[in-house]
């Protein structure tokens, strides 16, 4: 493993200066915070899941809607709208022009449904891995810094850590070749056990494979992990599970359910998770991931922006 770790940092500097060079040491964080005076906010496209689903709203349209409707500058795709694209690189470049033309920036593509990474079935874990390789190269047109990934797969944990440190293992090589991180989110089950995870990545032991923390999904006996109207059985603290996931984090992902008439989240702890992100130096994008019922995703989001935003300047 310390030899593959070898040639990618090789590979790496023998190449054209790497743009963000944090990447290639772990234990400490890859954006430094040089001014915490305002936090940098993206937007997920999953908090417009149901409008884009009932063709209110168009996934072409997205960097417009984030701009024009919400005033944010920053956006992270799902490869859930964009199926028929995936390997479509002129539809790729004219995503770009389309973010480039409003300063808006490219940031990761959510990637689901291709295939389990920690399958325990080498060819079913391979093809998942290719499975990937599109978003990845789509990624790479767009501007963006990473993939986000599942790191599902069923078997015993023995068996799933070595699959999981495969799989991958795997994906990160090609992720390096082509200057893109694979991030992992908690997505509930093992990938929610903070402990867990963080100690296959140590074992992978390369710098292009992170997490994208998410405030909520830290449910261990559920598949996705929402943690929403606190009716997981079996729950890993949530501050825990940040924290665990924070030195490895190239983004963070703020999910929020409902807020009460102060604005604030009614079942996540605000204040102490952005704390945690604070505290740590990340000076990357929290994005917004709104994934409540009560509002409408406009109205979510809006609210979101807004909690991150008066927390922050509090701490």
């Amino acid at each position: 493993m310390n030899n593959r770790r070898l040639f990618i940092k090789n590979a790496i500097l023998g190449t054209a200066s790497l743009s963000l060079p944090a990447y290639l040491s772990y234990g400490t964080q890859p954006f430094v915070n040089t001014s915490a005076k305002k936090p940098k906010i993206s937007l997920a496209q999953w908090s417009l899941h149901r409008a884009l689903e009932k063709g209110e709203i168009t996934a072409e349209n997205f960097a417009q809607i984030a701009k024009n409707d919400f005033d944010i500058s920053a956006i992270e795709y799902v490869n859930q709208f964009y199926v028929k694209h995936g390997s479509d690189q002129k539809f790729w470049g004219q995503m770009k022009e389309r973010a480039d033309d409003l300063g808006v920036k490219s940031l990761l593509i959510m990637v689901d449904n291709e295939g389990e990474l920690g399958n325990p079935d080498a060819s079913s874990r391979k093809l998942a891995v290719e499975n990937h390789y599109k978003w990845i190269d789509a990624a790479k047109i767009l501007g963006c810094h990473s993939i986000r990934v599942n790191a599902f797969g069923t078997a015993k944990r023995d068996v799933l850590k070595n699959a999981l440190i495969d799989g991958l293992g795997q994906l990160a090589t090609y992720g390096a070749q082509q200057e893109i991180n694979v991030l992992i989110e908690n997505h509930g089950l093992h990938t929610s056990d903070g402990t867990y995870m963080t100690g296959i990545i140590r074992q992978v032991d390369n710098p292009y494979l992170g997490t994208l923390p998410d405030f909520g999904n830290w449910c261990l006996n559920t598949e996705w992990g929402s943690t929403m109207n606190d009716k997981c059985t079996e729950l890993y603290p949530h501050e825990k599970g940040v924290a665990d996931f924070l030195p490895f984090a190239k983004g963070v992902s703020a999910k929020s359910y409902n807020f009460d008439t102060s604005g604030n989240e009614t079942y996540l702890d605000y204040p102490k998770l952005l704390k945690l992100v604070k505290d740590a130096n990340f000076d990357g994008y929290i994005g917004i991931e709104y994934e409540g019922n009560k509002l409408s995703e406009a109205e979510g989001i809006k609210a979101t922006k807004n909690l991150i935003e008066k927390v922050w300047k509090s701490l």
